[in-house]
Parts: structure tokens; sequence; C-alpha cells
């Protein structure tokens, strides 16, 4: 399975512990971790990853590969900018939202448009914790849940 992580490119040191916990849940249950590939909830994510021996997948809004954050074991470099928020959820079975701005409710928006099912972390804030606490997205209170949420969603358990 693969689950797109997107979220906040800068976040308290809570959000990130977060999603470096997420990064772990999905390598610990044998699935890709695909994200934006830059800094700040794709980056945590990635490290947790990685610390488990998972693999990661940046798809990255510009053209060069050093743009992606060191945890990343496949770049994408895309030139696409914004645009490539919609393959960064296109290429996720499920998505998971971590906090976010606006890029992040964007992919949320995309996901939605495209069937994709996507859980928010309600304890991070965000566009994550407003969407779950409305009822617009899945929520899910720990990283563990989100991901064992993700997998009912898109058929995986």
């Amino acid at each position: 399975m693969q689950i797109s992580v997107i979220g906040s490119g800068r976040a308290s040191e809570d959000v990130l512990n977060l999603a470096e916990e997420l990064g772990r849940e999905i390598a610990r249950r044998g699935h890709v971790l695909v994200c934006g590939g830059r800094g700040g909830v794709m980056e945590a994510a990635c490290r947790g990853a990685r610390e488990e021996g998972g693999i990661t997948v940046g798809i990255l809004p510009g053209e060069r590969r050093d743009e992606a954050n060191p945890y990343v074991d496949v770049v994408i470099p895309t030139g696409l900018g914004e645009a490539r928020n919609a393959l960064v959820v296109r290429a996720g079975d499920a998505v998971i939202a971590v906090a976010g701005g606006w890029g992040t409710l964007s992919e949320i928006s995309l996901a939605k448009k495209m069937g994709k099912p996507v859980v928010g972390l309600t304890s991070s804030g965000g566009w994550a914790e407003e969407l779950a606490r409305r009822g617009e997205i899945e929520g899910a209170e720990s990283p563990e849940e989100a991901v064992e949420k993700a997998e009912l969603l898109a058929g995986y358990r």
C-alpha cells in the first residue's frame, strides 16, 4: 500500500513528532510513504519511516533533485510547482493529513475529488483537525489509528 502524507511545510515540535511517529507506523506496517518531499511534516514523516527501514517517495514541486529532504529514497522532481499536489495525492491509496495550511487544504480537496480516503490527525491542528471535527474527513487521534483507518478505508484490511 502507498500512503500519501500531507501537511505543513513548517510546524511546531509537537506536530513534527506526530508526523515522525506516523512515518514510523507506515513503515512498520510495510507501506510506502509518499509526500511532497520537502521540509516540515514531510521531512519528519520521512525520517520516521527511514528509521524503521521503510521506503519514502518525494514528489517535488521544483526541477532539482537536491531540493528533497535527506530522508527521501525516491526523488521525483516535477517542475510543476504547487500543481504537483495532485500527483502526491494521486500516488497514494489513501491520504493522511497532519495539521496543514492552504497547500494541505488543496491536497485534501483534490483527494476528495479523486475519491481517495482522507484521514486527519485530530491532535495536530490545522485543516486536518478542523475538517475531521466537521466530519468532512475521517478523524484519528493517533498515528497508529490514522494508518489503521487508512488501511480499512482503502480496502487493505
